[in-house]
């Protein structure tokens, strides 16, 4: 996901403005992160960072719920990162913000306890979903966890129907794994253990499933 091929969170950046209201208005937003974030058990005295943090919501829902915890939230995109800063500032939430080069994430190995992440591994190809769960895996500390909330395989029919309007956004070629349900052998190829496909929640796009994986010792 370098730089210079990321997608950004609408495919287009003149979108980048409408993300927050859009997905508010089509998502059962809160609904879903707040059950990720109760999945991911996090500690008072836990770092957590939020991959692809996007406009912030997980995070400032993360700090909300976890006061003590320390929350990081790294991205690609200049312009959303502008906007996660700007909602940080309003709602004076101590979170920390790093833009990274989408290869190589800004921390050292073994440094955070959760990781978690909304609606970003569907923007990613194979080589950066592989890339970016390796990453993720070697900034875990041992017996860290990572959450993921992203599109999955439908649950019928109509829902695969509801998926074309995001990989008509969004392109086939980053998609295809998510709606095959082939995100539980990405985070395994990443040396995850314990990889569970937990909850799902259909929507007007589509399916959407939490997942979880754990860095073991």
């Amino acid at each position: 996901m370098s730089k210079q091929t990321y997608i950004p969170a609408l495919k287009y950046n003149w979108l980048t403005k409408i993300y927050n209201p859009l997905i508010a208005f089509t998502m059962p937003e809160l609904k879903f992160k707040k059950t990720l974030i109760q999945q991911a058990n996090i500690k008072d005295n836990h770092l957590v960072l939020d991959f692809g943090v996007g406009t912030a919501t997980l995070s400032l829902l993360v700090k909300n719920e976890h006061q003590e915890a320390i929350v990081n939230g790294v991205d690609v995109d200049d312009k959303i990162l502008k906007i996660a800063a700007e909602k940080i500032k309003e709602q004076n939430a101590e979170i920390i913000l790093t833009k990274y080069d989408g290869l190589i994430l800004p921390y050292p190995a073994n440094h955070f306890d959760r990781v978690l992440t909304s609606l970003v591994f569907h923007h990613l190809d194979k080589n950066q979903k592989a890339n970016s769960l390796r990453e993720i895996h070697r900034v875990l500390k041992p017996n860290g966890e990572l959450h993921i909330a992203d599109w999955g395989k439908p649950n019928h029919f109509g829902m695969r129907i509801a998926f074309y309007f995001v990989q008509f956004l969004d392109g086939f070629k980053t998609t295809a794994d998510n709606v095959n349900g082939l995100i539980p052998e990405y985070l395994k190829n990443a040396q995850f253990k314990n990889v569970e496909t937990s909850k799902s929640f259909n929507t007007i796009f589509g399916t959407l499933w939490l997942y979880k994986g754990i860095k073991q010792n």
